[in-house]
């Protein structure tokens, strides 16, 4: 009698472990770009019209610390874009208020940086919302010595959306609801 092997289909969720382990949360910063342009409504229509849940929302002004330890202690922006790059980055970032939300959805941190685009809006596709909606290069940014207004910051990865998330918000602070979109796309 012949054994019969079990094969796990790729995707094939098998228990609500791991139905739920697919179930993210990512931070959402409407930078002052795309604040001061009166643009947020258009952009977060986007997030809500894929089944994205609001958990968490709060128009802000930080300082430059709060600014730092978003960008170079959990985003480490120095190692990859240089000093300059980061202080440029820092001053655009506090030339107005920012609206930061958090994202709750399958697969949320992925599906967001889908819909936003890559971080050099010159480099995204129409579509995305950098596509859409920005379309400056970094070599531009650089030498007009400004930070490169890209209208959003999206979570890079899961670890980085929870520790950004845990920066920006207090625990009580983020909601925990059904919306009525779960159904369809849950």
């Amino acid at each position: 009698m012949a054994t019969e092997k079990k094969v796990k289909r790729v995707g094939k969720i098998d228990t609500p472990e791991e139905y739920e382990a697919l179930i993210q949360r990512s931070l959402v910063v409407f930078k002052p770009d795309s604040v001061q342009r009166g643009i947020v409504g258009e952009i977060l229509s986007r997030f809500e019209r894929v089944g994205l849940k609001i958990v968490a929302a709060k128009m802000v002004n930080p300082d430059r610390d709060h600014y730092y330890t978003h960008y170079e202690k959990i985003g480490k922006m120095v190692t990859r874009r240089g000093e300059v790059a980061f202080n440029q980055n820092l001053d655009y970032m506090s030339s107005g208020p920012v609206l930061a939300m958090v994202f709750e959805g399958i697969e949320a941190v992925a599906l967001i940086r889908k819909i936003v685009g890559p971080t050099e809006p010159k480099a995204a596709d129409m579509g995305t919302v950098r596509g859409d909606y920005s379309h400056m290069s970094f070599g531009y940014a650089d030498a007009k010595h400004i930070g490169i207004p890209n209208l959003l910051h999206a979570s890079g990865d899961p670890d980085e959306a929870e520790q950004e998330i845990q920066h920006w918000f207090r625990p009580e602070e983020i909601q925990s609801y059904s919306a009525l979109s779960e159904k369809f796309l849950r």
